[in-house]
């Protein structure tokens, strides 16, 4: 069992871990409203805002996490009023304004060299990389959103569904979508120290995924999906150790092998009861058939 020990005796290790898992549930929690809302690109486009955030902040010296707050936050508000725009959609307005605000971080990269140093670090995540700054962003992430799911569960499940008639019932949809578009950047701001930019949006994603397969309650989704962000975070981050890879890669990585397996089950579970299904509404006509005296 050294192998479970040993991480346990680096610091960097025990704050990775513990960032880790906290990222994992919020992503995995987060994630059941993101994809039933179809708004699974929020994730991936945030994230890249954040690296924007950071490349311009970092030209103008400031921390990385006050470029990576500045920008995701504008980015989450800025697609909520591009998106109300006449004939747009969600996915229009998160491609509008992740993407020129990704532009904006490249073109910063490379005019201005040290820049370059505080973004690479965000790319793919890194355990070695985790401080305890991290994991106390980690930490105070974690309370706010387990304090708004609490707070707002109902609208912001009600609004998940379907927020024209959330609207009539009485619900505040539009507060209710910045809520949760809110909440997915500061989630991403917590994450990209462990997952990386690159990969955040599949820690978000996969145990949604994972979760829909398996269930169809919403309070079963959001606990199960909770359940992988936290197992596949804890599981990558020893194979990172251990393997010598990002962090980020190797928790996606763990992700996206469980989702296979339990999609594979599934789907042999499906074939099994439809042919379970086919075998007993024929075995009535066959028994009438055999039953029948022969003609004449």
């Amino acid at each position: 069992m050294s192998w479970l020990a040993e991480p346990l005796t680096y610091a960097f290790f025990v704050r990775a871990l513990a960032a880790g898992m906290l990222v994992g549930a919020m992503c995995g929690a987060l994630g059941v409203f993101v994809v039933l809302r179809r708004m699974s690109y929020i994730g991936h486009g945030l994230a890249h805002s954040v690296l924007g955030g950071v490349a311009i902040g970092a030209a103008l010296g400031y921390h990385h996490y006050v470029g990576a707050v500045v920008a995701t936050l504008v980015a989450a508000l800025l697609i909520d009023r591009v998106a109300r725009q006449r004939g747009l959609h969600a996915d229009a307005a998160i491609g509008i304004v992740t993407t020129a605000m990704f532009a904006a971080g490249i073109a910063v990269v490379s005019m201005v060299p040290g820049a370059v140093g505080s973004t690479e670090a965000l790319l793919f995540g890194s355990i070695l990389a985790i401080s305890t700054a991290d994991l106390a962003v980690a930490g105070g992430m974690a309370v706010v959103f387990a304090l708004a799911l609490f707070a707002l569960y109902k609208p912001l499940v009600f609004v998940t569904f379907d927020a024209d008639v959330a609207g009539v019932q009485g619900v505040r949809a539009g507060v209710m979508e910045v809520v949760v578009n809110l909440l997915t950047a500061g989630v991403i701001i917590a994450s990209v120290r462990v997952l990386g930019v690159l990969l955040v949006a599949a820690a978000v994603v996969i145990p949604a995924a994972l979760a829909r397969v398996v269930t169809r309650s919403f309070a079963a989704m959001v606990g199960l999906a909770t359940v992988v962000g936290v197992t596949s975070a804890a599981v990558g981050l020893y194979a990172s150790f251990h393997a010598g890879v990002p962090s980020g890669p190797a928790i996606v990585l763990v992700g996206a092998t469980l989702f296979t397996v339990v999609a594979l089950g599934a789907a042999a579970r499906g074939r099994l009861t439809g042919a379970r299904a086919r075998r007993d509404a024929a075995a009535p006509v066959a028994a009438v058939t055999v039953g029948e005296p022969p003609a004449g």
